[in-house]
């Protein structure tokens, strides 16, 4: 006998409850939907008979190496770890219009050109509006195969009559089941139809992406289930002002977390950057006050990138302007009462600018020194050399403290010509061996002694 249950379900944080309130346990208000549930016997699964899996003592448990699919994208199987395994499934999220569905049809292409059919669902755009990203990303593969749907029961009948080697859906949020009634995006809704996925990944251990939208906080819309149930969680960023696109991994099952993915936003679609610093230092200033060279290490990638600070004086008699691109405005807070405090430098009364250039954030502290020396160059207007890099971290004493990875900054700076290495004074020990002139400090006041 089918039964018919009504719950209500917060649409932040997946809490279920029989009555209506205004406020969840989360602390959101207005979240909680209506959902009616049909409960049958067939639904619960009934009795289980037989057990197909036994317990066994882990020395005896068979292991079998699995053959990864390369998705021909570089940067994307460096990400994933060396490709795609036969039956994960993976999940992509972004901002709207960072480059999602471009990359995922180009990732199909390739595929469907090196191991066969390849299904594309969408239940956001029309077979007609693909076709004009395809032409334009000169995707012209007959085994790359379209389809337009929502509905996963049907979804589903196509995964069994085609037997693809890939699938891609985009997105999970405008799935549906016809066993819950509430609307497509919906905390349900998105569980249930992720359940069916992976049971298809799972059972015919064909490798699945799926895309996500994003909140306005930059989370991945649903519930937090989602993340769990998936193998591979990747977030794609950038600014849409620039072309730059980092490629992060959240969560993978098969290999580590501790990787990047570095695009370019072209025409042509999404272009691999094989060296990000040379690409970010490309237009580098010269001769410019207020410009200073910095590095951080983002995951395992060291990434070279120009900062520019722009201090002028607050001539209209309001509470001094505090403008950051790509930084934390706290730590900026922070180093401008450590120049104060510190190196006797007063620029709290003064309008700040301070911009990480090509659309880079970075919230490493090891660009706390450069941050330092670009504000003290642009009160000043006194330039620094175009061929110095300035690392290190600022304590509150003004004292530079030694960062991690230094190693693999300073053979990063060697390899793109720069001749001369600001550093902290603790760092030198693991330095033996570079070619690029290296001077030490130990305090703020130092550092700025030594270029100014």
């Amino acid at each position: 006998m089918v039964k018919r249950k009504r719950k209500f379900v917060c649409q932040e944080c997946g809490y279920e409850t029989v009555r209506w309130q205004g406020k969840c346990i989360c602390g959101a208000w207005n979240s909680l939907v209506e959902e009616i549930v049909i409960d049958s016997p067939a639904a619960r699964g009934g009795t289980v008979n037989n057990l197909r899996n036994k317990p066994l003592p882990i020395n005896e448990v068979a292991h079998e190496d699995y053959s990864r699919l390369v998705t021909g994208n570089g940067e994307l199987d460096r990400v994933l770890g060396g490709g795609l395994v036969p039956g994960s499934l993976v999940l992509i999220s972004g901002d709207p219009g960072i480059g999602k569905s471009t990359l995922l049809l180009q990732v199909a292409d390739s595929i469907s050109r090196r191991y066969g059919t390849v299904l594309y669902i969408s239940g956001e755009e029309s077979q007609e509006q693909i076709k004009l990203r395809a032409d334009r990303l000169q995707v012209t593969g007959h085994r790359l195969l379209i389809v337009t749907e929502t509905n996963v029961e049907v979804i589903e009948k196509y995964l069994e009559e085609y037997r693809p080697v890939f699938v891609i859906i985009d997105s999970i949020q405008t799935l549906y089941t016809s066993s819950i009634t509430s609307a497509p995006g919906s905390v349900s809704q998105v569980r249930e139809c992720a359940g069916y996925i992976l049971k298809f990944a799972k059972t015919l251990n064909v490798p699945c992406i799926i895309s996500a939208h994003v909140t306005k906080q930059g989370d991945i819309a649903g519930p937090r289930l989602l993340d769990h149930m998936v193998d591979v969680v990747l977030y794609l960023e950038g600014e849409k002002n620039y072309g730059f696109r980092m490629l992060r991994s959240l969560k993978n099952r098969f290999g580590t977390t501790n990787t990047l993915g570095v695009y370019e936003m072209v025409e042509q679609g999404m272009r691999e950057i094989t060296n990000p610093s040379e690409y970010l230092l490309s237009n580098q200033s010269s001769g410019v006050s207020g410009a200073v060279v910095v590095a951080s290490v983002e995951s395992t990638r060291p990434i070279l990138v120009e900062l520019q600070a722009l201090v002028v004086g607050n001539e209209m008699g309001i509470p001094p302007r505090r403008t950051v691109v790509g930084v934390n405005r706290d730590r900026l807070s922070l180093i401008v009462a450590v120049l104060q405090k510190r190196a006797g430098v007063i620029i709290g009364n003064h309008d700040i600018y301070v911009s990480l250039l090509g659309g880079v954030e970075i919230q490493e502290t090891s660009i706390d020194l450069g941050m330092a020396v670009a504000l003290y160059s642009s009160l000043r207007d006194c330039p620094v050399d175009g061929k110095t890099i300035v690392l290190g971290e600022l304590d509150l004493a003004g004292r530079v403290r030694p960062i991690y990875n230094i190693e693999r900054l300073v053979r990063e700076a060697e390899k793109l010509g720069f001749n001369r290495c600001i550093l902290p004074q603790s760092n030198m020990n693991k330095l033996q061996d570079s070619t690029i002139e290296l001077v030490g400090v130990t305090g703020l006041r130092e550092a700025l002694d030594v270029l100014f």
